[in-house]
């Protein structure tokens, strides 16, 4: 795509996720990176932004509305930020992609509802845990009709960076809504682990559905095609483990950082990231 029809974005954040992000979208051929934006200019974010060549601004939303306009806004800051972003970007024309845990805009997974996407100009990607266990509990629920799921999500302490384990409460209620939203599941439960452990373990996400009705030849078909979707934009997530039993299926995937500047245990950030800018491309794809 030629440098003037590339979709013109910023990044609101520069944690670890909001840097990373950073990184992927200047290597899109379908996206511009026109500003990283933070709060803090002596930030490690924003001055590791500005050292790989990317423009920076200490002046938070209100720069990046001053510097539009974008047609994509993505905020990796925190949920207890992100109301304010969505008022201050409203009037703009910006779609704005929301990588914190809030529960506003429209819960975009992309392995399971990325047809979504185009219709909304808020987009909220639930959380990581979300984005790895959805769509697996998604096509579970083309099947049978769960009556329980409980989702353990565990990742490496150095995987998360301070926003995202000051948002952990939000973090459990929006995925714990999600997953309910996406499968029609009443009774969920989630719950989060981040492990010291050296050397780092990956992150992972093990699943339990109950169930009456299951098959396991189609439950194990349906497991497959959902993740090879994932696959697509994540290659990093693989099917671990699949147990299916009379009333029971257990699964767990892992997802691994391929490429780019994240540690291999940072699947977390990894797999967020991929389907924040996977969305990104095909705003700019289909405008």
């Amino acid at each position: 795509m030629a440098a003037e029809q590339r979709r013109r974005v910023a990044v609101l954040g520069a944690g670890l996720i909001g840097i990373e992000l950073a990184d992927r979208i200047a290597r899109s051929p379908q996206l511009e990176l026109a500003l990283v934006a933070g709060r803090d200019q002596d930030s490690l974010g924003l001055l590791r932004a500005a050292e790989m060549g990317y423009p920076t601004t200490a002046g938070g939303v209100h720069a990046v509305v001053d510097a539009g306009p974008f047609d994509v806004v993505f905020d990796a800051t925190n949920a207890d930020s992100h109301a304010e972003h969505w008022a201050a970007l409203r009037p703009t024309r910006a779609k704005l992609i929301d990588l914190t845990p809030t529960g506003l805009g429209t819960a975009i997974v992309p392995g399971a509802t990325s047809h979504r996407a185009a219709a909304h100009r808020h987009l909220n990607l639930v959380s990581c845990g979300g984005q790895a266990s959805i769509p697996v509990l998604h096509a579970i629920a083309q099947h049978c009709t769960p009556t329980y799921i409980e989702v353990v999500s565990t990742g490496a302490s150095a995987s998360a960076g301070r926003a995202t384990r000051l948002n952990l409460d939000q973090y459990i209620a929006t995925t714990s809504t999600a997953i309910r939203t996406f499968t029609g599941t009443r009774d969920v439960k989630v719950m989060v682990n981040l492990s010291p452990a050296r050397p780092a373990p990956p992150f992972r996400v093990a699943m339990t559905v109950l169930a009456d009705g299951i098959r396991p030849a189609p439950v194990r078909t349906r497991i497959e095609a959902a993740a090879q979707a994932v696959r697509a934009y994540a290659p990093g997530f693989t099917v671990t483990s699949l147990a299916v039993e009379p009333g029971r299926i257990s699964v767990v995937v892992e997802v691994t950082a391929c490429g780019g500047r994240l540690p291999r245990h940072a699947g977390s950030v990894d797999i967020i990231n991929a389907a924040a800018v996977l969305l990104a491309e095909q705003t700019a794809i289909s405008r």
